[in-house]
């Protein structure tokens, strides 16, 4: 549970698989357990409640992702002081990180509660689906304090190298939804409030794994309880990487919530391919998240040791790896979508509906895994707000712009979906042209202090 893995000096292509691979099933049995959650109400409760949990990921998203930028701060931050070997400021930004997220949990449980009714009716959800819709998101919010200290405590053992605990943690608190969901939806006749429930109790179980381990380890990431505060400086320096990364993350669900919205406008049978076709897609998708964090945690911890060759040859590995591992899983879910999709729900509409969102979305995957590793090359020198700009600008714009142009002309789901491929391609574009030009290796290798 506290093993740490050499990422400045021995081979890299076998220790980035080592460590990408994990993180990748983390990402893929999150979102296992999260279709749990779809499965459970899609069979027992019908797709009113299956859309109403669907609909709300936007919107969870947009108050999330805030903080799960600042921990992508915390991670490079741990990462650049292993590799200069600096224990003290390892300390530091552990324990600041741990109030940030408890602190920031309760802020987003108070605004999302308040917040939640207006939020859900931004999302333009059928009147049949918008009570069960803000029932779900109010008592999802519930639990932000604990869903937030999982991820960070999970960036804290990513940081020097240690992938295997979170997904550990993970397994416990995942299976244990299962469970909850059948009990709570079967077994008491509840909706949507029973797999929100189930949801918050599980990640409570996870954050208390990660903390105790984090309490018991030898390793300088090593959690004192009474040295639990801020450390202004080192908070100002995580806020300077991860808000940019957070604030992008915050825009682009921005945006998912009016692409939503226009997929809410198409009606319930839509909602519901589309909700199954994402927790499909989502698994490729972690994948390349897997190797984008892969190459942050790797040039953060050589960048920190000044080994910009090492840097460079990791951008490298990560792009091959993750083209080849993500055109493998996509073509996998692709050619197996019928009763993969059929799992969630078995009407031949939703089914058809939600084949033509994969389709789309995995011709866009051929652009976003360069887009997800350059940008997490580029956060690992600590420059977070190139490819938050370039993800702003590429993604996001070009989706509103097609939102309401081209899809208010010819409101179909196809149009909608057309909107991917063509974004991430302008994006992936502009981040590789801008990563050539700035050349981070060369230009902050030489100036360690920056």
């Amino acid at each position: 549970m506290g093993s740490r893995m050499d990422m400045i000096n021995g081979s890299l292509g076998d220790k980035i698989i080592k460590y990408a691979i994990p993180l990748a099933v983390t990402g893929v049995l999150q979102q296992l357990f999260n279709a749990a959650d779809l499965a459970v109400v899609g069979h027992f409760s019908g797709k009113e409640a299956m859309a109403a949990v669907g609909s709300n990921a936007p919107v969870i998203g947009l108050l999330v992702n805030l903080f799960v930028g600042i921990s992508l701060g915390s991670n490079v931050m741990i990462a650049k002081s292993i590799g200069q070997g600096d224990n003290g400021k390892i300390s530091k930004t552990v324990h600041t990180s741990v109030i940030v997220a408890l602190f920031g949990g309760l802020f987003l449980t108070v605004l999302g509660e308040l917040l939640a009714p207006g939020a859900v009716k931004m999302l333009d959800v059928p009147g049949e689906v918008y009570p069960l819709a803000v029932k779900y998101l109010r008592i999802y919010l519930a639990g932000m304090p604990v869903i937030l200290l999982y991820n960070f405590e999970a960036a804290i053992f990513r940081s020097c190298g240690n992938t295997q605990t979170p997904l550990v943690a993970l397994v416990v608190s995942g299976i244990l939804n299962v469970i909850l969901n059948l009990f709570f939806v079967r077994g008491l006749g509840m909706d949507v409030d029973g797999v929100a429930t189930a949801t918050v109790i599980s990640n409570l179980v996870s954050s208390a794994i990660l903390f105790a381990a984090l309490v018991k380890t030898e390793l300088a990431i090593q959690i004192n309880p009474r040295k639990l505060r801020v450390h202004w400086d080192v908070l100002g320096q995580i806020l300077k990487i991860g808000v940019p990364a957070g604030i992008q993350g915050m825009i682009f669900s921005f945006a998912n919530i009016i692409v939503q919205s226009a997929v809410n406008s198409l009606g319930t049978t839509v909602m519901a391919a589309s909700s199954a076709a994402f927790n499909l897609e989502i698994f490729s998708y972690y994948i390349m998240n897997s190797f984008g964090q892969a190459c942050t945690t790797f040039t953060g911890q050589n960048y920190g040791a000044g080994k910009g060759d090492r840097c460079r040859k990791a951008l490298k590995l990560c792009l091959l790896q993750s083209a080849v591992s993500t055109a493998a899983v996509s073509c996998l879910i692709l050619l197996f979508s019928r009763p993969l999709l059929s799992i969630f729900n078995t009407d031949p509409d939703v089914i058809a509906a939600g084949r033509i969102r994969l389709e789309y979305i995995f011709f866009a995957y051929l652009f976003s895994f360069a887009q997800e590793v350059l940008s997490g090359y580029l956060r690992g020198f600590g420059v977070s707000f190139i490819p938050a700009a370039c993800s702003v600008i590429g993604i996001c714009g070009v989706r509103l712009t097609w939102i309401f142009t081209v899809f208010s002309q010819k409101p179909s789901f196809a149009t909608i979906m057309q909107v991917y491929p063509l974004s991430l391609g302008i994006t992936a574009a502009v981040i590789l042209t801008v990563t050539l030009f700035v050349k981070p290796s060369k230009r902050y290798i030489v100036h360690p202090e920056l």
